[in-house]
């Protein structure tokens, strides 16, 4: 293992830094802290590290000072914690004098590597080094590193494309003052069109819808089998694979873990409850997924009630439906959901006395906010029905304020703010 890792070292250090298109993603970084960029595959931790290598360069850092490792590169799949020390010295061995000077370490998806953190933890605390580190775990990084680093990480979510990244990789100009002609508004429209069909991952932005949708669903299947699976240690592939799929097929709806565990079993999926509720769980420390509860101070009716769960994506939606029916609702849901996630709020939905809801309720820096998804107001029930959630949810917070995201409906009606999606979602793009 140890010429291996030299091989490599040497390598990277030779290789070209890639280029990319520059995300508005603020990635949190401090001298003596570990970086952790956590998040779903292929959703750009990567690139976020080219990104900032690149900004290193741009400011005189030179170039051997900065080593790039990917932990899911075939020829490390044996390397144990023992292994890494020689990574350290294939790197200082090459150049001795920069023992002396700060250097950058960027390993990438290194949870493959049991016990990595007693390395990084050692690393931290011998050499002159900075640490960024990618993992498409959240627990199972925050965890190790809560108890190696004791405080001396930094933590970034990294989520898919927001609008405006989404807008800048397919060259849409994006007026730099919140000011907007017909052209810019018709321009804006169609590529929220585009992004809602297409979704955020980066490396799909230019495909064909033939080789996107393949692509996306292989992302679901490596999630499925590497960080459930293999990660978890679990054997029924069906039942994860079923439930990935239905939470695709049906985002931002209730789910009932009972009802579920008795329609797979009726399709030949031998599945329980128990396993079902610990595979959302795994979904959702991979970032594929996440579940939303209902809005009570209870937290036992919080726990209880049944919670609506949003893949990470519009596009992977898509990639797993029929296609005989189109839920455009839905996806526009998912986009707010996903804007909203990605800029550090936590969102609850509601239920109101009178039966009625709202989509989404969060606290921000203007106080608690309500927000309503709805494609068309067009239909005079289905306006009335949003309309009154939004009204009857008032009681519970009567300061806060109160948004319908609609497909291309502007203006204010009944103290509530009305507004395209397209404009919302450049308003609320990665806030974190």
């Amino acid at each position: 293992m140890r010429t291996v890792i030299e091989r490599l070292v040497g390598e990277a250090l030779t290789r070209r830094i890639p280029e990319t298109v520059p995300r508005d993603v603020r990635v949190r970084r401090m001298a003596g802290k570990v970086s952790v960029l956590t998040g779903m595959r292929r959703t750009g931790k990567t690139s976020l590290c080219f990104q900032t290598m690149r900004e290193l360069l741009s400011s005189g850092v030179a170039r051997e000072r900065l080593l790039y490792l990917n932990f899911e590169d075939d020829r490390l799949a044996d390397v144990r914690v023992g292994d890494m020390q020689w990574i350290v010295e294939a790197f200082y061995g090459a150049n001795p004098a920069l023992k002396e000077q700060t250097c950058w370490f960027f390993f990438d998806e290194i949870q493959r590597v049991d016990q990595w953190e007693l390395f990084v933890r050692r690393v931290l605390d011998t050499e002159r080094a900075e640490i960024m580190l990618t993992g498409s775990s959240a627990k199972l990084l925050s965890r190790e590193i809560g108890t190696a680093m004791r405080g001396r990480s930094l933590a970034t979510e990294v989520f898919p494309l927001s609008f405006r990244e989404y807008c800048r990789f397919q060259g849409v100009r994006v007026p730099e003052r919140p000011v907007y002609g017909d052209r810019d508004r018709y321009a804006l429209a169609k590529a929220a069109e585009g992004y809602l069909r297409t979704g955020g991952f980066p490396e799909v932005q230019k495909c064909e819808e033939d080789v996107w949708r393949t692509v996306l669903q292989e992302y679901a299947d490596v999630v499925i089998l590497r960080d459930v699976i293999e990660r978890h240690g679990l054997g029924n592939y069906a039942a994860v694979k079923a439930l990935a799929r239905h939470i695709a097929q049906n985002p931002g709806q209730l789910l009932s873990v009972t009802r579920l565990a008795a329609s797979f079993s009726q399709a030949g999926i031998a599945c329980g409850k128990s396993l079902l509720f610990d595979v959302l769980e795994h979904l959702h420390d991979a970032y594929f997924c996440f579940p939303v509860e209902v809005h009570d101070r209870s937290l036992r009716r919080r726990q209880v009630n049944p919670k609506k769960v949003y893949a990470a994506d519009t596009g992977l939606c898509r990639a797993f439906s029929s296609g005989i029916t189109d839920d455009k609702g839905a996806r526009l849901e998912g986009a707010v959901f996903t804007a909203l996630r990605a800029g550090g709020l936590r969102t609850d939905y509601v239920v109101t006395p009178q039966k009625t809801g709202v989509d989404f309720v969060y606290e921000d820096g203007a106080g608690w906010q309500f927000v309503q998804v709805c494609w068309s107001l067009a239909d005079v029930e289905t306006a009335a029905r949003e309309f009154r959630g939004l009204a009857d949810a008032l009681p519970l917070h009567p300061k806060a304020g109160r948004t319908l995201v609609t497909w291309n409906e502007e203006g204010e009606r009944e103290g509530v703010r009305i507004v395209p999606v397209w404009r919302w979602l450049l308003e609320h793009g990665h806030l974190a």
